[in-house]
């Protein structure tokens, strides 16, 4: 029985895993993310197409590695759980054809920080506070707090992070581009789960590939993106989902419908 992560189905399709350790306030734990790794591999399985990441621990979301656990890996000594845990958690929230929403309602630093620029959408209260401390600790990020956050805000707003070690607020965050959206406090779990309700209805083969297209994208060069781009678009283009919808939406079309008709506002 697990003892530090939780797995829910709020609904059909939407997971929503939490992480609760209030004995060292969500830090990772080796033990603590061996359950989080686990518990994204079974919602995969069990049909996700989201999973929503949260925390039950007020004041906290995923914080950085456990020391006690980091310093026994680097010793050579036992520690609470494989190590490798981490990077099985960081491919599923990152590789699977799962979409991946990170609801973080608390400060997240090093580690922690790195599970949710690896997730494919953030949401963030409004009092939460980002940071990669790990030059404050003698070390380096090791599992995207730099090569990955690069890639999201930009090279000057990451070496800010990670040189100084400081925290920047989710405001500033999102202005760089790290977050989708800021919302006020106690809210990023409600939103998030709304917004997994909705892709959880987006057609699964199109949503799947779209996920695969933009890690792909990751790791190509322009020209060999867009190749990639267009294979996986032949093969879900051909689909009878797609074939069928793409039916559908020229006859309303066709008998006037506008694009704010068919495609609804904008999200607030």
């Amino acid at each position: 029985m697990a003892q530090y992560v939780a797995l829910e189905w709020p609904r059909e399709g939407v997971a929503l895993v939490t992480m609760t350790n209030p004995a060292t306030n969500n830090n990772g734990s080796w033990a603590a993310i061996s359950e989080l790794a686990d518990a994204l591999q079974e919602a995969r399985e069990a049909g996700a197409r989201v999973s929503v990441l949260a925390s039950g621990l007020p004041g906290h979301w995923l914080e950085h590695a456990w020391l006690t656990d980091l310093v026994a890996a680097m010793s050579g000594q036992p520690t609470s759980g494989p190590g490798v845990s981490w990077f099985r958690a960081v491919q599923e929230v990152s590789k699977t054809p799962v979409v991946t929403v990170a609801a973080i309602s608390g400060d997240t630093a090093g580690g922690g920080a790195e599970f949710g620029w690896a997730c494919d959408l953030r949401i963030a209260e409004e009092q939460v506070m980002f940071a990669q401390p790990e030059v404050l600790l003698g070390l380096g990020t090791g599992l995207g707090g730099t090569s990955r956050l690069v890639r999201l805000i930009g090279r000057t707003a990451t070496a800010e992070l990670v040189l100084d070690g400081s925290p920047m607020t989710a405001r500033r965050i999102y202005e760089l581009g790290g977050v989708n959206r800021v919302v006020p406090e106690g809210q990023a779990l409600k939103v998030a789960l709304e917004w997994a309700a909705r892709l959880a209805d987006r057609p699964p083969k199109a949503l799947a590939t779209l996920k695969q297209m933009l890690t792909d994208n990751d790791q190509l060069p322009l020209d060999e993106a867009l190749r990639n781009e267009q294979r996986l678009f032949q093969q879900v283009a051909t689909t009878p989902e797609a074939i069928g919808l793409m039916k559908a939406t020229q006859a309303r079309y066709d008998t006037g419908a506008t694009f704010r008709e068919i495609y609804g506002p904008p999200r607030p």
